[in-house]
């Protein structure tokens, strides 16, 4: 497929809005002004719909090599998660803000988030993290392990299995529809069966059967943007929202919706104010950020407020006029940071990848039909 323009420029926007869902419940501001953004997990499901779009091309730029494309994806991400992973750790040792901000109740989803101290069991939950198996434990064995270190490493780690999935599948299916079928299905299996399980086999949202709708959504999507092909993208859709419905967060409906609009955006141009928004230079370098951005704005807001709680005494309005303009600009500003000193010199690094070929080899002749 050509270079997705636009949907590069969506990544900036979803990274800025789960930036914003991250800052904004820790301020005093009235709750209408951050009602827009508390669909935090909505956005990265269109995170995940855009991987199963755009994945597969790094998939075929190594011919379909599994060895070769886990270690590209590994060159591309985990640079940047590790350096993130230690900031965030080193964060918790130091202590939490959350003692000199007492507008922030202590059982809150917001104390939660920015864990109080190291979890008991801390060398299981780092060598989770560093191996990126969390959302793979269930909560049994490892409770909450999926967000204890780096909260939002956990859709890094669901991004991961998804990842081997495809590296170990897609040479046996031979087709993207009959791939995307594949995640549909397990999506509509795990949704049947979970509410069977016992609790010690309860697993996090960082479970990919979770979240195989949405990558089936983004598979199916290619399938459209390669061969014109919308009755599998039609079906995928509606299987997703049938999902969300049936999540008892009807709400969730909307995902796919919005997903389908931004395809149309993409291919067509429709909604030209967004197309436009989407292109402009600014967005545009938000998107060529956006994982760094994405990974790093809630350990760098908890070292932004470690530093500004003390300072107001209590007072929750001076902590908001000081520290919601840092929150948005430190994150912004550390993402460009690693991008250039960290993320861009790994991904420009030498590739091992087998240049493509005109043909397609046998064994992948119906990919993308």
């Amino acid at each position: 497929m050509e270079r997705l323009t636009r949907l590069d420029g969506l990544r900036g926007v979803l990274a800025v809005y789960v930036m914003l869902g991250h800052a904004l419940p820790y301020t005093t501001l009235p709750g209408w002004a951050g009602a827009a953004f508390i669909h935090g997990e909505a956005a990265v499901d269109v995170f995940f719909a855009l991987s199963g779009l755009v994945v597969i091309n790094s998939l075929e730029r190594f011919n379909y090599r599994a060895g070769p494309f886990l270690a590209g994806r590994a060159r591309r991400l985990l640079p940047v998660y590790f350096v993130v992973l230690a900031l965030a750790v080193g964060l918790i040792w130091l202590g939490s803000p959350l003692s000199a901000m007492p507008w922030i109740a202590p059982e809150s989803l917001q104390a939660d988030f920015w864990a109080i101290g190291m979890p008991a069991q801390f060398l299981w939950h780092f060598l989770a993290h560093i191996t990126l198996v969390q959302g793979l434990l269930p909560q049994g064995l490892l409770p909450w392990a999926y967000i204890t270190l780096l909260g939002p490493a956990w859709s890094l780690s669901t991004e991961w299995q998804f990842y081997i999935v495809m590296a170990v599948l897609m040479r046996r299916v031979r087709s993207l529809t009959r791939f995307g079928i594949l995640l549909l299905a397990v999506a509509v299996l795990y949704r049947i069966t979970a509410g069977f399980l016992p609790a010690y086999w309860q697993f996090s949202r960082a479970f990919l059967p979770d979240a195989a709708g949405f990558f089936g959504l983004g598979v199916m999507s290619a399938v459209w943007l390669r061969k014109g092909h919308a009755l599998p993208l039609a079906a995928a859709v509606l299987v997703v929202a049938a999902l969300g419905l049936s999540s008892g967060s009807p709400e969730k409906i909307l995902t796919p919706l919005v997903w389908l609009l931004v395809l149309c955006v993409q291919k067509y141009g429709a909604v030209p104010p967004l197309a436009r928004l989407l292109e402009c230079r600014p967005v545009q370098y938000l998107g060529a950020v956006s994982y760094p951005l994405y990974l790093l704005n809630a350990p760098v807001q908890r070292a932004c407020a470690m530093i500004i709680a003390p300072l107001v005494h209590g007072n929750a309005a001076m902590f908001d006029w000081l520290w919601l303009p840092l929150a948005l600009a430190a994150p912004a500003l550390a993402a460009a940071v690693l991008h250039h000193a960290v993320e861009k010199p790994f991904m420009q690094s030498p590739k091992r990848s087998m240049p493509i070929s005109t043909s397609v080899s046998p064994p992948c002749r119906n990919l993308g039909t």
